[in-house]
Parts: structure tokens; sequence; C-alpha cells
């Protein structure tokens, strides 16, 4: 074996295995992915898609929905698909599988809809590739609920008609 060989830690294994599950992801707005995991065992895994049997926004274009926020700004969001920590939690209830005491490793900080999942699904800890514009109140909101939240890199996601 070669001497420089660098064996990946648990997170960077993780983060990349997340990177292969997000290609899999039929909105091109967020190809993104996660990971949950439990003593180094992978539990479920989610990427951004439309529900089984619907069409994705890869077949069908993007459902853009007008968001006005409190300061007035206004951004674009398309709705036709499942968020990829949705999709994640939700195969893990509809196979059985406990995420109780577990890891999400995710693209980007979850939003704050994804984010009360997490905490009431019981994942303990998550770790975020990237920042999410609109991830401040997530992480609050993890802070709170004890959820250990990590960025690994401070560079906030960007999207086309944001």
């Amino acid at each position: 074996m070669s001497e420089n060989y660098k064996r990946p830690s648990w997170d960077e294994y993780f983060l990349e295995i997340m990177d292969t599950v997000a290609k899999r992801a039929s909105c091109d707005r967020g190809r993104s992915g996660c990971v949950i995991v439990k003593d180094n065992r992978i539990l479920a895994t989610g990427y951004v898609g439309a529900p089984a049997g619907v069409k994705s926004c890869d077949d069908a274009g993007h459902e853009m929905h007008t968001v006005i926020h409190s300061d007035g700004t206004q951004t674009q969001h398309c709705i036709r698909t499942a968020h990829n920590e949705q999709n994640a939690i939700v195969h893990a209830a509809r196979t059985g599988v406990a995420l109780l005491g577990g890891t999400m490793y995710c693209y980007m900080t979850p939003c704050y809809a994804c984010a009360k999942m997490i905490i009431n699904s019981g994942i303990v800890r998550v770790v975020a590739k990237k920042d999410y514009h609109a991830g401040e109140r997530s992480k609050e909101i993890f802070k709170e609920a004890g959820v250990k939240y990590e960025l690994i890199n401070n560079e906030v996601e960007k999207y086309t008609n944001q």
C-alpha cells in the first residue's frame, strides 16, 4: 500500500457517500442528497426528488412559488420535490428504521421545515457540507433542541432564480 494514502475520516467517508446519493436527485436546482448513520453504519439515504410515481422537475419542469419574506425580499422556490432530508427520514419510517441517536450528513444546512423533522426524528448530530441562505432559524432550533450542528464549508449554496 502507498505510504501517501490517507484513509478518510468517518465524516469524510459519509460526505463522499452523500455526494454519490445526490447524483440520483431529480431537480436541477438542488441536486443534493443526505445520509443518516449510527455507529458508523448507514441507516437511510435520501435525495431531492418528487414523490414516488409522480413526475419530477427533470421530467415536467419546476413548480416555482414566490415567497415574500418579512423584510420584503422575495425568493423563488421549487416545491415539486421533497427535500433530501425529508426523503431520508420518510424512507427510514417506511422501512421501520429508528433514527434515534443518529447523525445526518447533508449537502447544505437544512431548511427550517427539515430541521424540525430532524429534531423530531431523534437525530442528534447534523453535518452540512455547505451553508443555506435561509438556514439561520434552523441553526437556532438545533441549538435549542440540543442537536449538534457542524458546518464543513462556510460557502453559501447559490441557486438560479433564488
